[in-house]
């Protein structure tokens, strides 16, 4: 078990990371503009099980390996970032979907759930994060390190959990001020649907350890 001391710190550090925006943060923040607060919020449970593999990984020292090969890290990268393309598109080309006669039926929890769970497992900026960050704070002699590592990162997930959540009801709660008007929501939509297709972008261009 980690001691109360390292896991303390690794929460403070874990916070602040958190709260700099990056790849998630935007990501939940892009889905809650487009699809509302419902789907920001099992987007971030979704995002968080999928960071569950990594964990996993990087617990039973397979992260370190991922990390270390630049195929594998590139792969997972292009994957990542074309499946945000995809949802952004998929958000910009539905963005009246709203005006439309009959009220379009909701995707299902099961489905955001997915892609969610598709976007934190590919994101190989994850693994980097427990790999050069987690073995930080274990401590010998406190336990088996693949037991501290799991738990460290369990504790990530969980304030991950707790922030971006907040990052997705402040969002979906904007999205919903703005549905009193249809060009407004629409607007919101696409807006949302860009910034998936920004960030996939930007995954896709960066370099292959960034």
């Amino acid at each position: 078990m980690v001691p109360f001391e390292s896991l303390l710190a690794f929460a403070v550090a874990s916070v602040l990371l958190i709260l700099i925006p990056g790849p998630s943060v935007l990501f939940v923040i892009g889905r809650s503009i487009a699809l509302g607060r419902r789907a920001g919020v099992l987007s971030v449970v979704g995002n968080a099980i999928g960071m569950i593999p990594a964990v996993l990984a990087v617990a039973l020292g397979v992260g370190a390996l991922v990390a270390s090969s630049v195929l594998a890290f590139t792969i997972l990268k292009i994957v990542g970032a074309v499946y945000l393309v995809w949802l952004g598109v998929q958000a910009i080309r539905n963005r009246n979907a709203h005006l439309a006669a009959e009220t379009p039926r909701p995707a299902s929890a099961a489905r955001l759930l997915a892609q969610g769970f598709v976007v934190g497992s590919t994101n190989p900026k994850t693994i980097a994060f427990f790999v050069a960050v987690l073995p930080q704070f274990v401590s010998p002699g406190a336990g088996p390190a693949w037991s501290q590592l799991l738990e460290l990162g369990l504790c990530f997930l969980l304030l991950a959990l707790i922030f971006d959540g907040t990052w997705a009801l402040t969002a979906g709660t904007a999205r919903e001020w703005f549905a009193k008007s249809p060009k407004r929501i629409s607007g919101m939509s696409a807006t949302g649907g860009a910034m998936m297709i920004g960030l996939g972008g930007v995954l896709a261009l960066s370099g292959a350890k960034s």
